[in-house]
């Protein structure tokens, strides 16, 4: 079983706390992890560096990403991820309050299970991510982890 059920790569501690309030009648707060940015996104997802004594098999049972990380943005975490074999078939839902044409086509092609956009309304966001998280831990099938 995954120490985290949930991955949340989001740099605005607003963003968050709003987004962690609202998991809550579905993800217990100590079952999600936050990196607030890209670099430790991946560093968490590949047991690296700050995050290396944890085990590189236990990942969690979706990422939700962010697109305007720092150091490292949401694409360019979903496109390692989707390179490599042992993260390839993590879900992983960009959530971003962006709706450009271009940033939904560029995570479809590089592999996300989703893109959804991230209401600036606070009623609405709470909505969107029980949602999102009652879709990914109640009703999703996940795919079995990579052999060893």
């Amino acid at each position: 079983m995954s120490t985290h059920a949930l991955l949340l790569a989001e740099d605005s501690p607003e963003d968050y706390r709003l987004i962690l309030k609202a998991l809550q009648p579905i993800v217990q707060e100590e079952m999600v992890v936050l990196c607030n940015d890209g670099v430790d996104a991946l560093d968490y997802l590949f047991a690296r560096n700050g995050h290396a004594a944890r085990g590189a098999d236990d990942l969690p049972g979706v990422a939700l990403i962010d697109l305007n990380l720092p150091k490292v943005n949401g694409l360019e975490v979903l496109r390692e991820l989707r390179q490599n074999a042992r993260t390839r078939l993590l879900p992983v839902v960009i959530l971003s309050a962006s709706s450009e044409q271009r940033d939904v086509r560029a995570a479809a092609l590089l592999g996300a299970n989703s893109y959804v956009r991230k209401p600036l309304d606070y009623g609405r966001l709470r909505e969107t991510v029980e949602l999102l998280g009652r879709y990914w831990h109640e009703l999703n099938i996940a795919p079995p982890p990579p052999p060893a």
